[in-house]
Formats: C-alpha cells, structure tokens, sequence
C-alpha cells in the first residue's frame, strides 16, 4: 500500500524487471558461450543423426550445452561453483570414482576367448599404445608441463574412462579438455581409421583369411582374470583400480555363478556411470574456463596420437607377418582394433575387410586386439602415474 501510495510502484517494478534481467542468460552470454552451445549441437547431431557413438555423444552433447547456459555467479548453479548439484555430480569425474566402475562394467561384458585362442593378438594391443607415448613426447615438445603431458598421452589410447581416471590425477585442471577430446576421437572410429587402414595395406593383405579361433575351455576363462590381474598389478600396482575392476568384472562373468552381480555390473552401473560422465564431462566445457589455446592443442595432439596408434597397429602386423607362415598370417586390417575403443575398432576391422572379401569377417579376430587395447591403456595409465603422479 505504501508503494501504491507514494507513486513508487513504477519504480520499484522497473528496479525488479532489471534487478531480474541482470539475473538471465540474456545477460551473461558470451560468444564462447554460443560458441559451445553450438559443438554441443554437433555432438547431438553426430549421435543421433550419424549414429557416432550416441550412448556418449548424446550425453556429452547435451552436457555441454548444459555447462555453457550463461548465468550469474555465485548461486551455486555452475558445475564449478562448490556445493550445486552439477558440481557434487563431477566430483565422481574429479576424483576417478566413475571409471573403475566402468571398467567393472566392461569387464562383465567383455569375452577374451579371442584374446585367449590366439595369444599373439596381444602384441598388437601393446604395439598400439605407442600412440599414448607419442602424444606424451608431442605434449611435452609444445611445453605441456610432465604430469600435463602424460594426462593427455592417455587420449591416443581411445579410452575415455582410463584418460579421465589418469587427467584427475595429473591435470585435473585440463580434465574438460582431455576428457572430450578422448571421448571424440573413440565416436569418430569409424571415419578416422579406414582411410588409414586402406592407405597402408595392398589389396591382397587386405583378402588374407585367418585360421578359425580355437574353442577356450571354461577352466582357461576363469583363470584368465586371476592370472591376468595378478600379472599386470605386479607390474604396475598405480592401475590397481582400473585393472581390478576389469578383470574382477570379467570373472563375475565367467565364473557362472554369479550372474545377477554381473548382470548389474554390465547394465545397471556401466549405464549410470556412463550417463554421469557423460552430462558432467560435457558440462565441464564451460566456455570461461574451456576454450583457450591450450584445449585447442589437446584436440590436435589428440588426434594426432590417435592416427599414430592406428598407423603402428597395422604396420606392426605387416611387420609381424615377415615371420609367420603363410597359414598363420594375420590380416593387417585388424591391426586398428588394437585401441581401446571396444568393440567399435573391432567392428570397423571386420566391415573394411568385407569391402574386399564379402565371406571374409575379421570381426572375431579383431575382437582378440581389441580387448588387449584395454587391459594394455590401463597399464600405460599405470605406467605414466607411476613416475608422474
């Protein structure tokens, strides 16, 4: 009433309006913030359009037009602001809770009878970690400090969980960065390695056909995990959660005992898991903390780590093959699978060779490779931590 009384209703819903304006994104935005807003879009548009991974395109997608909604500091809203929702969500990002869950998950999924029947396949996984290390040498030659260098080698190894577990450890700060780039480059599998698997190999290595895998026995996949972790934890006890929760996944699987724990593990918590990452991940591409130079060459040594891994895992099999006989060669196009990115590689192994050989699928050979890129960028996040962290 006294407003009304005095005349200063006008004024006191003008000082309300702007009071009220100030508070928008109308406000607040920037043409960083359009700017992310409009990847995010991208990503969407890959994922569901183009099919690019969309169980992480989409989340990431629309993480990052989340992150990039422009707002007023400090009411607690933005992923980086202590104590909003967005930020409680991240910590599981921040602090590597969310990987070895994943990689629980993948575990229950995976089958190593591939790996298992022809256990030369696993050389292909390591030789395709050389990526990593490239991408750590590159970091290091463009003035990335060690730890910084080391957080985004991971990303040649195509495996998103394992780059956000080693970047919260040694560069938290670059997280955003690696953490998309990493999970980019495993959804543009597809268009990224035929080019160059047809680029490095003849026609005729391209028709080579592989000896059928041999059956693996019960007894050969339930000791795998145990022999497995014990072996590469001994080596390198810094992967100790990415690689316990793998192969523990994996016996969970293949004990037969314990189906409902590992239905949940390969279902209910790799889908959560894989959801939280995925809008947080996105969300942390804030555009006034993300885009600057430096996440500019993140992406390119990103990527250029990655055509490193693929290049060595097809010419370490044409190397391979110098000295096998002619029954035992491997077909040079399952040397891309020898990245993490499971089964994606795989599958673009087997759908490249069809091109050339309709009755020829790679896609059991490849799966051999494959699973071995796994196990091999979790102990080359073990090895960086161990003289890194």
């Amino acid at each position: 009433m006294n407003i009304l009384a005095t005349g200063g209703f006008v004024e006191f819903m003008s000082t309300q309006l702007l009071q009220f304006l100030h508070y928008t994104g109308f406000a607040n935005v920037t043409w960083g913030h359009i700017i992310m807003i409009l990847i995010g879009m991208i990503f969407i548009y890959l994922g569901i359009k183009k099919e690019f991974e969309p169980l992480l395109l989409v989340p990431i997608g629309f993480g990052i037009i989340v992150g990039n909604i422009p707002f007023f500091p400090g009411l607690k809203t933005g992923i980086y602001e202590s104590g909003s929702v967005l930020n409680i969500l991240y910590h599981g990002v921040q602090n590597g809770w969310y990987p070895p869950l994943i990689f629980l998950g993948i575990g229950a999924m995976t089958d190593f009878s591939a790996l298992l029947s022809n256990p030369k396949l696993m050389l292909i996984g390591a030789a395709a970690q050389i990526g990593i290390f490239a991408a750590y040498i590159g970091a290091l030659a463009l003035g990335f400090s060690p730890a910084e260098a080391g957080a985004i080698g991971i990303i040649g190894g195509a495996d998103g969980p394992t780059a956000i577990f080693i970047s919260s450890k040694l560069a938290p700060d670059l997280m955003g960065a690696i953490a998309v780039s990493a999970y980019s480059y495993m959804a543009l599998v597809p268009v990224i390695q035929p080019p160059i698997m047809r680029l490095l190999t003849t026609d005729k290595e391209r028709r080579i056909r592989m000896k059928a895998p041999r059956q693996v026995s019960k007894l050969e996949k339930i000791l795998f995990p145990i022999i497995g972790f014990l072996f590469c934890a001994f080596i390198v006890p810094t992967g100790l959660p990415l690689l316990g929760m793998l192969f523990f996944g994996n016996l969970l699987k293949e004990s037969g005992v314990t189906k409902r724990l590992s239905e949940v593990a390969s279902n209910a918590v790799i889908n959560t898991c894989t959801l939280l990452i995925g809008i947080t991940v996105g969300a942390s591409t804030q555009a006034t903390t993300f885009l600057s130079g430096r996440s500019v060459l993140i992406f390119a040594l990103g990527a250029c780590s990655f055509i490193v891994a693929t290049t060595v895992g097809v010419l370490f099999v044409k190397f391979f093959n110098l000295f096998l006989k002619d029954e035992n060669k491997i077909n040079p196009l399952i040397g891309n699978s020898g990245v993490s990115a499971v089964p994606d590689s795989a599958r673009v192994s087997n759908s490249v060779g069809l091109e050339y050989d309709k009755t020829n699928y790679l896609l059991q050979h490849a799966m051999g490779p494959n699973v071995a890129g796994v196990v091999g960028s979790a102990v080359a996040a073990g090895i960086l931590l161990s003289f890194l962290y």
